[in-house]
């Protein structure tokens, strides 16, 4: 992250590399709680479904999600991962949509809105979906949470943390592996 002075410039080269943006992403993109890093900085990322933090009902709220992940030591993504994971992961598999994991941004209505990046089958692109905290998603959803950042020099760690999901982490790992992938550039 870090890699663009403002969010015009961001959402320049999302329109530049042809990446849809729907009308929810483009107003969260617009807003001023919308902010992009100051520096350059990579980020580990894991992706996880509610199932896998142990959800076993049909649906969840959004909060319940937010609150089992942290309990797993996951945190929540600068809104900055939405755009910056679009343009980083291009070999996107058709059919497959990743939640952010982040605080919402209300949009100029003042609905409170998340990002997802998917690709639905018209291409890549970034779009916005219910970010209230009593939002229901499907438990096969597959949310975007930043890893704390540590410092693991040319090792990899792997711990297993509860009913299936893993935790990796690794230096240098290619931008489009989903679990313990890094933003960079």
């Amino acid at each position: 992250m870090g890699n663009f002075a403002d969010p015009v410039a961001l959402r320049n080269k999302l329109d530049a590399m042809g990446c849809g943006v729907g009308g929810e992403a483009a107003e969260v993109l617009a807003r001023p709680a919308f902010t992009v890093s100051p520096s350059r900085q990579a980020v580990e990322l894991v992706v996880v479904s509610p199932t896998q933090l142990g959800f076993t009902s049909e649906t969840v709220t959004l909060a319940a999600v937010y609150k089992r992940a942290r309990q797993l030591g996951f945190e929540l993504a600068a809104a900055e991962v939405g755009p910056q994971l679009r343009i980083q992961y291009l070999d996107q598999p058709l059919g497959e949509f990743l939640t952010i994991g982040m605080e919402a941004i209300k949009t100029w209505e003042g609905e409170p809105t998340i990002l997802n990046v998917a690709n639905g089958g018209a291409g890549l692109i970034l779009i916005g979906q219910d970010g209230r905290a009593d939002a229901e998603v499907p438990v096969s959803s597959r949310f975007v949470f930043a890893q704390p950042h540590r410092q693991v020099p040319g090792s990899e760690q792997t711990s297993r943390i509860a009913n299936g999901v893993t935790r990796t982490e690794r230096n240098a790992q290619p931008a489009n592996q989903h679990r313990g992938s890094e933003l960079t550039h």
